[in-house]
């Protein structure tokens, strides 16, 4: 068997469509090791930025309940309501990023906050590398405070940067467009 670079596997690597997506899932040992992978990231200072949630089947489930009655609550368009409740209905696991900027007077939080999305990226990553199928998703629900905050256990000066969902997938991903490298490179030099 011929194992693939790191490199090959930047260039090729898909996301999942929730859609297609089901169980099993990472199980603590497998996450853990996801995880561990995906904590690796630039962290100026130190500060770890960021925090994990892990929303396992049972809790998943819960929450699908509460972001149906926190979208009728708000009078979002039912269809809006359904899309999200579905998502994490349907989520074999997810993990919750959660950015959490620290104060510094070395770190500007932006820099933080970059570091809390790398997180995402590298948690996705690891699981796709270990060959798990991933998405990273956000949507309404966690953009709502008192959703996040009930839910999610967010506090103020915190956010949700993504929820990545992770699980099995029978198929491949459909490819998709990628960015026209000719349209977004500018080159300053000789």
């Amino acid at each position: 068997m011929v194992e693939e670079t790191a490199a090959e596997f930047l260039l090729r690597r898909r996301s999942t469509p929730l859609r297609m997506m089901r169980a099993p899932a990472p199980d603590r040992a497998e996450l853990r090791a996801i995880l561990t992978a995906g904590a690796r990231v630039p962290d100026h200072g130190k500060l770890e930025p960021w925090r994990l949630v892990v929303l396992e089947r049972p809790v998943l489930s819960r929450l699908a309940g509460q972001v149906e009655a926190r979208g009728a609550e708000l009078g979002l368009d039912p269809e809006a309501i359904a899309k999200a409740a579905r998502d994490f209905a349907d989520s074999p696991l997810a993990v919750a990023v959660i950015a959490a900027p620290r104060p510094s007077g070395k770190i500007p939080a932006i820099e933080q906050v970059l570091s809390a999305g790398a997180v995402c990226l590298s948690v996705l990553n690891a699981a796709l590398a270990r060959g798990w199928a991933g998405s990273w998703l956000t949507g309404w629900p966690v953009h709502d405070r008192p959703f996040a905050e009930g839910a999610l256990g967010v506090v103020p000066g915190e956010f949700v940067a993504g929820l990545i969902h992770l699980g099995s997938a029978d198929t491949a991903p459909p490819e998709r467009p990628r960015p026209d490298l000719d349209s977004i490179i500018r080159w300053d030099g000789p």
